[in-house]
């Protein structure tokens, strides 16, 4: 069973203008499996397999006599040597198109290497797990299913597998990602420590990011909590939300928001096994939030655009969930895991909407009607 991905179409187009293309993002996302499913007369090339890696990174000429375009290369990042070697070989005839769609599941490693070897000759896109609109036959307005699908997270194999249990999976999915990713990029002694420090992180899911507060109760030290978050980040398993600072204040609070790619991760790490539970959770709001801020940062990566989203929030306290920066207005909106929406809950969209051009504003909540709570602000269903 393929899911189709609303990446394909900007994908494809890239490949009619672009010698190259790479997909990042998250394992498991579904990188290879779209790659394998639009391109299949494209060759495909794992780098996972030892042998092939081997080839790549020690005799890159020879692998690439060896393994002809058009060729799908997944995991690029283990064999970083070859890039220089594409470039060559692209720059001989930088006019044919589409001759490479490669994938890589450690981004800023990567992209450092892509950047230095293969600009101007590669279009970039992120692909994140499932969004909602290519989720098939789950009525997001049912707040039951809602929380179920949230709870299971949006990675592909649950669709595919509908009976998958989501405790193993989780369970040997963070397994792996410690083993492969994280060990092949750091040497990380203390996995268990690690572990705790994940946990300290999603139980702050959707608030402000607080390193020294979580290397006391962690016992590391901040330039380790720096590093890990970096390598959280480099792969994809978590999202910083940066604060809207174009015309930076002393006011305007500097620090990122921290979210987690996947909310079945996240519901994983803090140990929520149920719908009911996620309900009823002191944690069910910043779950709620951290849902609806993923899909939205989806729907501009499944048009290959980088999301122009932030938060906005003052020292006092003022406070804007997110903001979609359209250059010379905004897009402002509150979330609130509600079904019932009331006006005190938008007193900074209130306030904020007094101070800044905004385009459009609105309360998103589980509400299903749309409900008017002022004369220019209503509350929309999430």
């Amino acid at each position: 069973m393929y899911l189709h991905r609303h990446l394909e179409k900007p994908l494809l187009e890239a490949l009619r203008h672009f010698p190259a293309v790479l997909i990042t993002g998250c394992r498991q996302s579904g990188k290879s499996t779209l790659l394998q499913h639009i391109l299949k007369k494209y060759n495909y090339i794992s780098l996972d397999d030892m042998l092939i890696r081997n080839l790549a990174e020690n005799d890159p000429s020879l692998f690439l006599k060896t393994y002809t375009p058009p060729l799908i290369l997944d995991e690029i990042q283990y064999a970083p040597n070859l890039l220089p070697y594409l470039k060559i070989h692209i720059d001989k005839d930088r006019r044919n198109y589409g001759q490479y769609a490669l994938t890589g599941s450690q981004i800023f490693p990567l992209m450092k290497g892509v950047s230095e070897s293969l600009a101007g000759r590669i279009a970039i896109f992120q692909l994140y797990p499932l969004s909602w609109k290519e989720i098939p036959d789950i009525n997001p307005y049912d707040e039951m299913a809602m929380a179920k699908q949230t709870l299971r997270g949006f990675y592909p194999e649950f669709q595919v597998q509908p009976d998958l249990n989501q405790k193993f999976w989780y369970n040997a999915y963070l397994s792996t990602y410690l083993e492969r990713d994280l060990r092949a990029m750091r040497n990380i002694q203390d996995l268990g420590q690690f572990q705790r420090y994940l946990i300290l992180l999603a139980a702050r899911a959707g608030q402000l990011l607080n390193l020294n507060e979580i290397c006391k109760e962690c016992g590391i030290s901040n330039t380790t909590a720096k590093d890990w978050l970096t390598l959280l980040q480099a792969t994809s398993i978590v999202y910083l939300l940066e604060p809207y600072a174009r015309n930076v204040t002393k006011r305007i609070v500097k620090t990122p928001k921290l979210y987690f790619v996947d909310t079945g991760l996240l519901c994983y790490l803090l140990r929520i096994e149920s719908a009911e539970q996620l309900i009823h959770s002191p944690f069910g709001g910043h779950i709620f939030e951290n849902m609806v801020i993923m899909d939205k940062i989806k729907q501009f990566s499944e048009k290959g655009e980088r999301p122009p989203y932030y938060f906005y929030r003052t020292h006092a306290g003022f406070e804007i969930d997110l903001l979609l920066d359209h250059g010379d207005t905004f897009d402002a909106y509150e979330i609130k895991f509600s079904a019932t929406p009331k006006k005190d809950m938008i007193q900074s969209l209130i306030q904020f909407t007094t101070e800044y051009p905004v385009k459009k504003s609105a309360l998103l909540s589980l509400r299903r009607e749309r409900t008017n709570l002022t004369e220019h602000l209503e509350a929309l269903h999430w």
